[in-house]
């Protein structure tokens, strides 16, 4: 597998694919409660959902883009939204020396495994 194609599986499957398998999780064994189920709109949702992932849907989409502004700034979130058109984009970023891409990738590789998490 070519090292563009694993970023891509890798940044875009957290955000994209997170939310897409379990069906919940309990905070404790003894009185197991209803799973919840985060939605928001926004600069990540729209571009989840006009990605060709085939496991792009609302529900899947509305969970990242709400735990996105739980942990991201308004900036992060739509220079992260590109990625999903452009990964190509992201790939620069990660391999970038600049202390404000390096510090960028921090805060979106962090933001991914916590949709990660939260959306299964």
């Amino acid at each position: 597998m070519r090292p563009t194609l694993i970023l891509i599986t890798g940044v875009a499957a957290i955000a994209l694919t997170a939310c897409s398998s379990g069906s919940g999780r309990y905070s404790s064994a003894a009185a197991p409660r209803a799973p919840v189920s985060l939605f928001a709109t926004g600069p990540i949702y729209s571009a989840c959902l006009q990605s060709d992932r085939k496991q792009a849907n609302r529900a899947q989409c509305g969970c990242v883009q709400a735990v996105a502004n739980q942990s991201l700034a308004a900036d992060d979130q739509r220079r992260g939204a590109g990625f999903f058109k452009n990964p190509h984009q992201a790939q620069e970023v990660r391999t970038s020396n600049r202390a404000i891409d390096e510090r960028f990738w921090l805060r979106w590789k962090a933001f991914g495994d916590s949709a990660a998490q939260i959306c299964r």
